[in-house]
């Protein structure tokens, strides 16, 4: 069926964040891009508006084909492209795909444009939530190999996947991505699918935070295309003039400013060593962060309230702006009972072996701090007799992308050669 070493597998990892695609055997993926997608529906562009498109973007035409009524625009570049009436759209709602035609222009990106490979002649390995329905499934395997014609297919579950690239078998997968937290236990290679947990807070949900935390404070984050600047002298820039865009739609103007917030997360903030309290750390030191129109804001007790709504979800009630939150999330629990909760729902027999090896995956937590916090949180409330070991690889980039790390390693094991099915296997 699949020959083995002559022909490397591909491996995609479709996260609610960025899509992560590379060749199996590699130690990370050569494509990173956002898992968001520029959409212009035809009836909205004028005709003159077309034109000016496909001359600024002639070098990335493949990924920008018309999709019936829409044009969809994939990648970091197309999407840092300002351009009339593009709404932002994600294909994932809650983990799940809803929206194929996205999928697929994503997919096709990765392939064409990024890997510059041909489909037909790798064998493919995607990895899928533990969420996923068996009709999502069979969707995914209908587009491969009709559409994409690939000589073989395996989807793997994300907790397996990074369980393997820390060469466990079994372990609790605390993975904490872009849009979601999802707490699996995983036993000899499968996932326990009755105690999974999850919770709709992740990375997205905390740059929401942070935004408007900083809206409240009066600090205005201007998207990139809304000013100039100009260098007045070596290393010192000044903005010229602010620029209005009035079809900017306001998904996009949304998805520019969330680009920036994201990146003051990343760069400032990290988990309190203890529950957030107010008075605590209101004379926190204040942290500097230059924004791209040249203003420098400071960041103090926010550096740490942000992190821990991951510990304590209400506390995101206290944040201006985000009262409603006990309406949109009435269930969400803080990381330490979902591993708890998690956990217990296991056999009896296993249940000291997952408490001693807890991984930590996904791009929010790779937050300083947040190992050191949630293995503090869980000796507290956990039994006497567990041996509590939070585990996360020490390199960030290993820790964002394990489960893209666990599929290349699985694709390219030699005992894992016979476990690929074909297209005339899948239709059994």
């Amino acid at each position: 069926m699949y020959g083995g070493d002559e022909v490397s597998a591909i491996v995609i990892d479709l996260g609610s964040h960025t899509c992560k695609a590379g060749y199996a055997g590699e130690d990370a993926p050569k494509a990173v891009f956002p898992s968001v997608v520029g959409s212009i529906d035809q009836m909205d562009a004028d005709d003159d508006n077309e034109n000016n498109d496909s001359e600024t973007n002639n070098n990335n035409v493949d990924s920008n084909k018309p999709k019936g009524k829409r044009r969809l625009y994939v990648g970091s570049q197309a999407l840092g492209l300002r351009r009339d009436h593009m709404e932002v759209l994600s294909p994932l709602k809650d983990g799940v795909v809803v929206d194929w035609d996205i999928v697929d222009s994503i997919w096709d990106h990765a392939f064409k444009e990024c890997l510059l490979i041909d489909p037909k002649e790798h064998p493919m390995l995607l990895a899928e939530p533990s969420s996923n329905t068996q009709q999502q499934r069979e969707r995914t395997a209908e587009l491969m190999f009709e559409k994409y014609k690939v000589p073989a297919l395996f989807l793997a579950k994300n907790a397996v996947l990074t369980s393997f690239a820390s060469g466990r078998a079994t372990s609790v997968v605390v993975d904490s991505g872009g849009g979601s937290t999802t707490v699996a236990p995983v036993h000899d290679g499968y996932v326990l699918q009755k105690a999974v947990s999850s919770s709709p807070i992740g990375g997205e949900f905390l740059t929401d935070c942070l935004m408007k935390s900083l809206e409240s404070k009066g600090i205005v984050i201007k998207p990139r295309y809304s000013f100039k600047r100009k260098e007045i002298q070596p290393g010192v820039f000044q903005v010229t003039l602010d620029i209005d865009f009035p079809y900017t739609t306001e998904s996009y103007k949304l998805y520019s400013q969330r680009v920036i917030a994201s990146d003051i997360k990343e760069c400032v903030c990290r988990a309190p060593d203890t529950p957030y309290d107010e008075s605590a750390y209101s004379n926190v030191p204040m942290t500097p962060y230059e924004l791209p129109d040249g203003q420098t804001i400071e960041i103090g007790a926010d550096r740490f309230k942000i992190p821990d709504v991951l510990f304590y979800p209400p506390l995101a009630q206290t944040i201006p702006g985000m009262d409603n939150f006990a309406d949109i999330f009435p269930s969400a629990r803080g990381l330490p009972q979902m591993v708890i909760e998690s956990i217990n729902r296991c056999d009896v027999d296993i249940r000291k072996e997952l408490f001693g090896s807890i991984l930590l995956a996904g791009g929010t937590a790779s937050m300083q701090q947040l190992k050191e916090r949630l293995e503090k949180d869980l000796l507290e409330e956990s039994p006497q007799a567990a041996r509590v070991k939070v585990l996360a690889s020490g390199n960030a980039t290993e820790r964002r992308f394990s489960v893209w790390i666990g599929g290349s390693i699985l694709a390219s094991l030699g005992s894992f050669q016979q476990m690929w099915f074909s297209k005339s296997e899948s239709y059994r």
